[in-house]
């Protein structure tokens, strides 16, 4: 792909791999479309950015079906195409089944699963009638290639996300649109803001009267969460690797090429019907989430 003078749709763009998404797609000279609901963070990286190329700034929630839909639009408006798609927006949701509230269920499924499908309904059909067709980023997990304890739901999404876009790429190929190129990054443990989704909890997942929520369980999911975070690879290198990984036509476009023996393994037990085992997991090295070695 040829990224100057292209148009780049992303969504979660004000924080964390959206916003350092932009700044690489700013860089490759893309004119950019930013969506994310924290107003105030957006406006800034939006700021930023136009004094390199044109940036159209979308405050909105892409948990709203209408909003994601609306959103599309004001992106061919003001460019009349979109090459690059990058569904970025997401949160994550630590605690176990047996005490996490449904709401927070249908939080992290809209927001990281559901805002990618309103997406993609509504940017493949532009993009089939593009002559140069597209590119669309799909951002899910390592979390979608392997599992741990702790974050069922965020597991969940991500493994959603995961079998979606392959089978996504398999659809488009049928119906012999190949000039639509799918790919899906899976990065492990890195510095981003995913440790603060509770601060972008809409109103209409929020019950602040619910017990779980000054729950001891409910307070050691933050602190995983936070814990995990920083210590991760740092953010800087991110954008130059998604944008290799486009350049290539990657499908799976990593960060941490280390999780491999895990992935493997978990694929291996389960054509063996062996059942996930947690002391077998402890046994991989902490250097699986930091390690980009293969």
């Amino acid at each position: 792909m040829e990224f100057e003078g292209k148009v780049a749709l992303i969504t979660g763009a004000a924080h964390g791999f959206g916003e350092a998404i932009a700044t690489q797609a700013a860089a490759q000279k893309m004119k950019l479309a930013l969506l994310d609901q924290d107003q105030e963070a957006l406006g800034q990286v939006v700021k930023k950015l136009k004094q390199s190329t044109d940036v159209l700034e979308i405050v909105a929630d892409v948990t709203e079906e209408e909003q994601v839909y609306a959103a599309v639009d004001k992106t061919m408006a003001a460019y009349g195409q979109i090459d690059l798609l990058v569904n970025d927006a997401g949160v994550a949701v630590p605690g176990p089944i047996w005490e996490l509230p449904t709401r927070d269920w249908e939080w992290i499924l809209h927001a990281d699963l559901m805002s990618q499908v309103y997406a993609l309904r509504k940017v493949i059909p532009i993009m089939m009638k593009q002559e140069n067709g597209g590119d669309i980023l799909n951002v899910a997990s390592a979390a979608g290639l392997l599992t741990a304890p702790g974050m069922p739901a965020y597991y969940a999404t991500k493994f959603a996300v995961v079998g979606m876009t392959e089978a996504v790429a398999y659809d488009l190929q049928a119906v012999k649109q190949d000039k639509i190129r799918m790919h899906v990054f899976t990065p492990a443990f890195v510095q981003t803001n995913l440790m603060h989704s509770e601060e972008y909890r809409p109103d209409k997942y929020r019950d602040e009267s619910d017990p779980y929520y000054q729950s001891e369980s409910f307070k050691l999911g933050q602190k995983m969460a936070v814990d995990d975070l920083t210590a991760g690879l740092p953010i800087d290198s991110v954008g130059a690797t998604i944008f290799d990984g486009l350049k290539n036509n990657d499908f799976y476009i990593l960060t941490h090429k280390g999780i491999a023996p895990m992935a493997i393994n978990r694929v291996k037990d389960a054509v063996e019907g062996r059942a996930p085992s947690l002391t077998k997991l402890m046994t991989y090295p902490d250097k699986t989430h930091t390690d980009t070695s293969l």
